[in-house]
């Protein structure tokens, strides 16, 4: 199937297409005679796994990683469960952290609702963000 038929099928544009390609995450396919790229129907799978496992929050050479290994005959299974894992301890870690910001502003949010801007002095660059001390 020629790369217009293929970006249809898959929602993907040409351009994105021919970037995978380049990146290593979808074989380069045959050409025809007239010299127009040839994709098997299998691209379409391909590409949808991809793209799904970008949506995953998967990076471009996680991605590739899978892919090489099921390209050597291997099921990708136990390294794919493992990446789902570490990205998983990763927002994980990442929504701790948030949670903390979020009870840090909230503590300095009350601090502005009852600080007086008339109260700070020349030494103080903001008594919201650093009370004055003792």
């Amino acid at each position: 199937m020629r790369i217009g038929v293929l970006a249809a099928r898959t929602g993907l544009t040409t351009k994105t297409i021919r970037f995978y390609e380049d990146s290593g995450l979808l074989p380069a396919p045959p050409r025809t005679p007239g010299g127009y790229r040839d994709y098997p129907d299998t691209a379409v799978t391909r590409l949808a796994f991809v793209r799904d496992a970008q949506r995953a929050g998967l990076t471009l050479a996680e991605i590739r990683s899978v892919l090489v290994l099921r390209d050597e005959g291997h099921a990708p299974c136990s390294h794919l469960t493992g990446l789902i894992h570490e990205h998983l301890a990763d927002i994980e870690r990442r929504m701790a952290d948030l949670a903390a910001t979020r009870e840090s502003l909230r503590g300095l949010a009350d601090r502005a609702a009852t600080t007086d801007p008339a109260a700070c002095t020349a030494d103080d660059i903001c008594t919201i963000v650093t009370p004055a001390g003792p």
